[in-house]
């Protein structure tokens, strides 16, 4: 018997021209490039332009997977976009870019679910393609972290940027079995419990300010490399910086008939560039060029929600 699955048909992505180098940084708040490196691995960060809005950056991340998986605009009948940094409270995000690719049909909104956004929206575009809704969507993560940081703070300041990615999902019949194409399996998870580590001091309900990212990066560091353990050994996309990666991936509990899980399997997203959360590590990383459609991908994330 026949199963839907999602399958991914191209995938796109795109940062603001503007890069903030450590140096840059280092005029502004007490810090050092040697400082960031050794501690995280980036060296630098794009930053949207004044007036350059989420939704811009959605746009051009999903023309190109759109250009990509060879589509036309109107094919797509679904957009769900990944962001924590809207370009407004309502309407959604998502709505901006249908307007913007001139799509007139099918249904766009947002999730909010941080740096793990991304993998959350695949999941909700992946039930939604099944369930035979619909057809052809778009998932966009895309964020402009950089109006939300405290500039002074070289705790969090150094660490995330501007960015978007976008993948083209088409519902396409498969056999039922594991060597079909397609999402095979997706697994969520939250603890509201460790909140205070990771969040903005602000929003229209608490405070009716935008606030600025805090975090407590110790904890959040031990936390994600709990989290990063219980990724299975295969090739896997890490929303994470290196240090973290690193130091997870030597505990990384190895799969089914499978005695280790070298570190040789995890693509690291980001050996230059800061976090843009939600849009990070959306195009196959460089040493599996042909990761889609012809291997496995775990996309693994951790992060606030």
């Amino acid at each position: 018997m026949t199963t839907l699955r999602s399958v991914i048909l191209g995938c796109g992505s795109y940062l603001p021209a503007r890069i903030v180098s450590n140096d840059e940084l280092a005029r502004s708040v007490e810090t050092t490039d040697e400082w960031i490196v050794q501690r995280t691995g980036i060296r630098e960060r794009h930053v949207a332009a004044p007036g350059e809005l989420t939704s811009d950056l959605a746009l051009h991340a999903a023309r190109a997977a759109l250009a990509n998986a060879h589509c036309e605009a109107s094919s797509i009948d679904l957009i769900v976009l990944a962001t924590s940094t809207p370009d407004q409270t309502f309407p959604a995000t998502a709505v901006s870019v249908q307007a913007g690719l001139g799509i007139t049909h099918g249904a766009a909104f947002d999730l909010q679910a941080v740096c793990s956004g991304f993998v959350y929206a695949l999941q909700v575009t992946d039930s939604l393609l099944r369930s035979g809704s619909y057809k052809r969507a778009l998932v966009i993560g895309s964020e402009t972290f950089s109006r939300i940081l405290d500039w002074n703070d070289r705790t969090t300041c150094v660490l995330f940027g501007d960015g978007a990615g976008a993948l083209v999902l088409e519902a396409q019949e498969q056999v039922g079995k594991r060597d079909d194409r397609g999402i095979l399996t997706t697994h969520l998870r939250s603890d509201g419990r460790h909140k205070a580590k990771l969040y903005v001091d602000g929003g229209p309900s608490s405070t009716q300010t935008v606030g600025h990212l805090r975090m407590e990066g110790r904890e959040v560091f031990k936390h994600a490399v709990a989290m990063i353990t219980d990724v299975i050994g295969m090739p896997s996309r890490l929303q994470a910086t290196r240090p973290r990666i690193s130091t997870g991936s030597c505990r990384i509990r190895p799969t089914s008939g499978s005695s280790t899980a070298p570190p040789t399997n995890l693509a690291l997203p980001r050996k230059r560039w800061s976090s843009p959360s939600t849009a990070t590590g959306i195009r196959p990383p460089p040493q599996f060029p042909s990761l889609w459609p012809t291997r496995w991908l775990t996309a693994a994330s951790n992060g606030a929600i």
